[in-house]
C-alpha cells in the first residue's frame, strides 16, 4: 500500500532511487559529522594541519586535560580523520588523507 497521494507526480525511477538511498549505510558519514560537531575537535584538526603533534602540545595550548583530549582524539580517530604513531614514549597525532580532505572543506566553508 502506498501513502503517496495520487496527485503527487513522481516517476517510479525516482521513487526507486530514493528508496535505495534511504537504505544505504551512512554510519561512517554520521561519525564524521559527530566528530566535527565540537569546536575543540575542529581546532585540533586545524592544528594538525600545521604539523603532526604530540598530545602534550594540545595540553599546553588548550584548557583540556589529558582525559578530555583522549576522548576528542578517540572520536577523531574513529571517524578516520586522525591517526597516531609512537615516537619513544610519545604519541604523535596526524591527519589521515580523509582528515586532510575534511580540513580543506572546512577551510572553504570558513572563507
Amino acid at each position: 500500500m502506498t501513502t503517496i497521494p495520487p496527485s503527487y507526480n513522481i516517476s517510479s525511477e525516482t521513487l526507486e532511487k530514493v528508496r535505495d538511498l534511504v537504505k544505504e549505510d551512512v554510519e561512517r558519514i554520521a561519525s564524521i559529522f559527530k566528530a566535527l560537531s565540537d569546536p575543540g575537535r575542529i581546532k585540533i584538526l586545524k592544528a594538525l594541519g600545521i604539523e603532526d603533534l604530540c598530545v602534550c602540545i594540545f595540553v599546553e595550548v588548550t584548557n583540556y586535560k589529558y582525559s578530555a583530549l583522549s576522548y576528542h582524539l578517540k572520536l577523531l580517530k574513529e571517524a578516520d580523520l586522525v591517526d597516531f604513531r609512537r615516537e619513544g614514549s610519545f604519541l604523535i597525532y596526524g591527519l589521515t588523507d580523509l582528515g586532510r580532505k575534511i580540513l580543506g572543506l572546512i577551510a572553504e566553508i570558513a572563507d
